[in-house]
């Protein structure tokens, strides 16, 4: 996971998020080898540059590469399962092409690279989006929807029909986001559906990573805390519990942390 770290905790780090996708994917699929789907990224980007002419300018690029994605590829949005993990999974989106709007996005990310096309991640509340900005064209697009183009307005709207929030104010948000913030969205879609699943292993692979990008997080350890009672690793989940307190000491939840902490002494003193 040398790339996926290295993004995580470096400010700077130039590490492929592509890689560093799959290298997360690895939670999933313990064998999985990047390069295969390395190679097929590589294939894509050459077959839209063969058919890119020098004179064309920003719609006409984001054109030739949405026909190839989504019409020939079939690239799209899983809808119907939209909260399986194998959707958070690089591999198993450019291998089904589906997926849900951060991995897609990266997919769509990874060949706009590879052709030198200036497109970023934005961090839209709810639902990922990309973004395309040269000196003649600016546009939001929705990888999850086959690339409909969107103007920031209608970004703001949409942001509020899925969470109600009016980020209108926020303009922030609507601003590129770095591999790094990416990652991290990542590794939290798949927290929640390994905390939700009680997949506790892979919970626990996530709550590592997360706490390794940072530190300081409180929530984590005393999620990773939990975690570590359902696995009944009872010494770790005593140091993390005891870091949830040290970093948050006035928790309105100290009391049931402190009891807790109590319960694995007296099992600890059994044992």
């Amino acid at each position: 996971m040398d790339a996926l770290i290295d993004i995580l905790t470096r400010a700077e780090s130039d590490a492929p998020l592509d890689l560093a996708a799959l290298e997360l994917a690895s939670i999933e699929f313990p064998r999985l080898d990047p390069a295969p789907f390395i190679d097929i990224l590589d294939s894509y980007a050459n077959e839209v540059d063969e058919r890119m002419r020098m004179e064309y300018d920003g719609v006409e690029r984001l054109q030739v590469l949405h026909d190839f994605l989504f019409q020939e590829q079939g690239f799209t949005g899983n809808e119907r399962d939209y909260y399986n993990a194998r959707n958070s999974c690089l591999n198993e989106v450019i291998a089904a092409r589906t997926g849900i709007p951060i991995t897609l996005s990266v997919v769509y990310m990874a060949i706009a690279e590879r052709l030198e096309m200036p497109v970023y991640g934005i961090g839209l509340p709810g639902h990922f989006l990309c973004s395309y900005e040269d000196e003649g064209f600016q546009t939001y697009i929705d990888v999850f929807h086959q690339g409909t183009l969107m103007t920031a307005e209608q970004c703001v709207d949409f942001a509020r029909s899925l969470t109600g929030m009016d980020i209108s104010d926020a303009p922030q948000l609507l601003k590129p986001v770095t591999p790094r913030q990416i990652l991290i969205r990542m590794l939290n879609n798949l927290r929640s559906i390994y905390l939700r699943g009680k997949e506790y292993p892979k919970a626990s692979q996530v709550l590592d990573l997360l706490l390794q990008a940072s530190p300081t997080d409180a929530d984590s350890y005393i999620l990773r805390g939990a975690v570590n009672v359902e696995l009944k690793k009872f010494q770790a989940a005593r140091a993390d519990f005891e870091r949830y307190l040290a970093l948050v000491p006035d928790a309105r939840d100290r009391d049931r942390v402190e009891q807790q902490i109590a319960i694995i002494d007296r099992r600890l003193s059994r044992s």
